[in-house]
């Protein structure tokens, strides 16, 4: 018999035993903050139930978590570069998987994309393919490379790997540019929330009052701060979204799965459209609106004449609201309405083409929306017309899948969270940790948009005017565009034609449009405010630091200190954050479109040269200078083009011509394949890179290290 002693194991170095400690430390630390928020809501609940206003509720819901935030911040602040970009690069791979998460759970994915499948239907789901395939190309093509790298920075990479300072200058414009059109999106999602919580009176105010929490962590500790309050926010958000999603879910199928409560209720839906397409009162409403969009189209064939007869209308009721001594609020409408009509005649112009084009939308059956669960517009059967809408509904549809999975692989703000992981290995598997805490969320969006708009067309829609619940006039005085009620028909009755409501509050409206309680409105506020929080702290890191670490420092001077690099991130945060803020005041556009346009701007000005840098060792610096530019320009000219306030903007008076049906939203769809195609034509015409240094290879490893073709 041959018989050992078994060998004693052999110790755990120290480096193992520290971060199985950190580990441990985390999650303690995390699941008392995931208890601790639970006790928060119940014991809210119990307030609520005592009597406490809904005023000083929402209140404490948006100050509570700012307030943690803010603590995390402060003891995580640092000054330490490598800390401050990178979080020492020590993050484990689940808990940047939390992170980049909540990161990436912008005001888009936690507020808008319910909302647009709620408006859109079936096209919506364009969004949830596009950015859970995006990360899939992140986690083969793009992830481990850069973490091999090594550095702090997207344009760190695009600067190193192509040897050019030229290069890197154009990565930190496009990383500034993609970035800024974002984080204005987050900012005001931000407003509209700290708006609808504090109830203060201005959208404005709203707007610099969540640039506070915005700041705190950001600008206290960088990466650092900004990765452990980021996973605390995903805690808040997760819990926030699927808590309602879940009750709505029981109170109408019996089922807390969201998938399940989906399928249940898409049918009943279905059946909704069906009755609410054959009412006599919604047909009478559509064509009511119809004729007001002929009015209107009317006015704008003779500005000048119609503005006058508007006025002398608005003079004469005025006057006799006054000769009868009507009520005060009556009157003082009446004079709003006048004050109104005393604008620039342009500005006035715009507003009727603008209400034109929306009444227009709106005088079909079902409001203008398509019927839920009917795949794309029109009908590939039947008229030459319906056939045309049905192509170009099914071309847009692939176009923005194409630019979202496209630019969620080549978003600044998400590549740079894989420099914080400890090794290669682990920013791999961070991927498919983030992937796992999206699709919690993304699962539950369809559910919401079905349950939400389940809710509205047999309850809501009947309701008497004087009936109509308190939410509806509470989110019309935070932005009218976003949520009206009118009684086009006269009849008393709320019809599905004469509500209009945007896709930006369908999330947040949600639990009073289901008669949950205010606390689980505060909640949901609460983490559409961590969502948005998460993603704007991010976004203005990554802009500050491309700017004083790839501008200042690796162009401008090399030789400045640490700490002065440090300095000038945070005072470029602050200043990068104020005029973020103020575009967002100006309601720029609807959260979607923003955001839609930041990732065709990503993927346009980005993937290709990260893709072809990393698997074609031909690419060298014209190349991707030219493509980089080429993209940019083209997917800026078409939204330019295209887009009303772009329009706008930049004076654009011709028609809009749609190239292929395309709309703005996908612009990137133009501009990816011609930055692709540059960069290969220029880099073939122009002398062949330098062979990579020693210590590139070593770093990143091409997979094609041996065809130089």
């Amino acid at each position: 018999m041959n018989w050992r002693w078994p060998r004693p194991a052999r110790p755990l170095p120290p480096s193992v035993l520290a971060s199985q400690a950190f580990r441990g430390r985390l999650n303690r630390i995390y699941l008392l903050y995931a208890l601790c928020f639970a006790v928060f809501v119940g014991t809210m609940l119990a307030l609520e139930h005592i009597g406490l206003p809904k005023k000083w509720i929402g209140f404490i819901f948006l100050a509570a978590p700012v307030v943690i935030y803010a603590a995390i911040g402060i003891v995580c602040r640092t000054s330490d570069p490598t800390e401050y970009y990178v979080a020492g690069r020590r993050v484990p791979a689940v808990y940047n998987g939390m992170a980049t998460a909540a990161d990436w759970m912008s005001a888009a994915s936690y507020i808008g994309l319910a909302g647009t499948l709620y408006l859109s239907g079936y096209d919506g789901l364009a969004f949830v393919l596009g950015w859970t395939g995006g990360y899939c190309l992140i986690a083969l093509l793009i992830a481990p490379y850069l973490r091999k790298f090594g550095q702090f920075t997207l344009p760190d990479f695009i600067g190193a790997r192509y040897g050019s300072q030229p290069v890197r200058a154009i990565a930190v414009g496009a990383t500034v540019l993609c970035s800024f059109v974002y984080v204005v999106a987050q900012i005001y999602g931000v407003g509209l929330i700290t708006t609808r919580l504090t109830g203060v009176a201005s959208f404005e105010i709203g707007v610099f009052l969540g640039l506070g929490g915005v700041l705190v962590c950001s600008f206290l500790g960088g990466m650092r701060a900004v990765t452990w309050t980021q996973v605390a926010q995903y805690v808040v958000l997760v819990i926030a979204y699927l808590v309602p999603v879940v009750w709505l879910g029981l109170k109408q199928t019996g089922n807390p799965l969201p998938p399940l409560a989906y399928a249940a209720q898409l049918e009943q839906v279905a059946q909704a459209e069906r009755k609410l397409k054959d009412d006599p009162r919604e047909r009478e409403v559509i064509t009511l609106l119809a004729a007001r969009a002929d009015e209107l189209t009317g006015k704008l064939l003779d500005v000048p004449a119609a503005l006058a007869e508007d006025r002398a209308a608005a003079e004469r009721e005025v006057k006799a609201l006054m000769a009868a001594n009507a009520p005060l609020r009556h009157v003082q409408a009446a004079e709003r309405r006048l004050a109104a009509l005393q604008r620039d005649p342009a500005q006035i112009a715009a507003d009727w083409a603008r209400e034109r084009r929306i009444t227009e939308e709106r005088a079909h059956p079902l409001a203008g929306m398509p019927e839920h669960a009917r795949p794309f517009a029109g009908n590939p059967d039947g008229t030459e017309a319906e056939r045309h809408a049905f192509d170009d509904s099914r071309r847009n549809f692939l176009a923005l899948v194409f630019c979202l999975m496209l630019g969620t692989a080549a978003l600044p703000h998400i590549l740079t969270r894989y420099y914080t992981t400890p090794s290669v290995r682990e920013a791999r598997e961070s991927v498919t940790w983030s992937l796992l805490f999206i699709v919690v969320l993304y699962l539950s969006a369809p559910a919401l948009a079905v349950l939400v708009k389940f809710e509205v067309f047999t309850v809501l829609v009947g309701t008497p005017f004087d009936q109509l619940p308190a939410w509806i006039g509470n989110w019309a005085r935070v932005d009218p565009t976003l949520m009206s009620a009118t009684d086009i028909n006269g009849d008393g009755l709320l019809q599905l034609g004469e509500m209009r409501i945007g896709g930006d509050i369908i999330v947040l409206a949600m639990p009073e449009i289901a008669g949950l309680p205010f606390v689980i409105s505060g909640m949901v506020a609460a983490g559409g405010l961590a969502a948005a929080l998460s993603t704007a702290d991010g976004l203005l890191l990554t802009i500050s630091n491309a700017l004083s670490h790839d501008l200042y420092y690796k162009m401008i001077d090399p030789n400045a200190s640490s700490a002065s690099r440090v300095l000038i991130s945070k005072v470029l945060l602050l200043a990068v954050a104020l005029a973020a803020a103020f575009v967002a005041a100006q309601k720029p556009g609807d959260i979607l479109f923003l955001v839609s346009a930041a990732f065709s701007l990503a993927a346009a000005a980005f993937f290709p040269a990260l893709v072809l840098g990393v698997f074609w060792r031909r690419a060298n610096a014209a190349g991707a200078a030219a493509g980089m530019l080429a993209g940019l320009l083209v997917t800026l000219y078409y939204m330019t083009i295209t887009q009303s306030w772009m329009r706008g903007v930049f004076h654009v008076e011709r028609p809009v011509e749609l190239w292929w049906g395309i709309q703005p939203t996908s612009a990137g769809v133009f501009g990816v394949p011609v930055g692709l195609a540059t960069i290969v034509l220029v880099s073939l015409l122009t002398r062949r890179p330098p062979a990579p240094s020693d210590e590139w290879v070593d770093h990143v490893r091409y997979p094609g290290v041996h065809h130089d073709g």
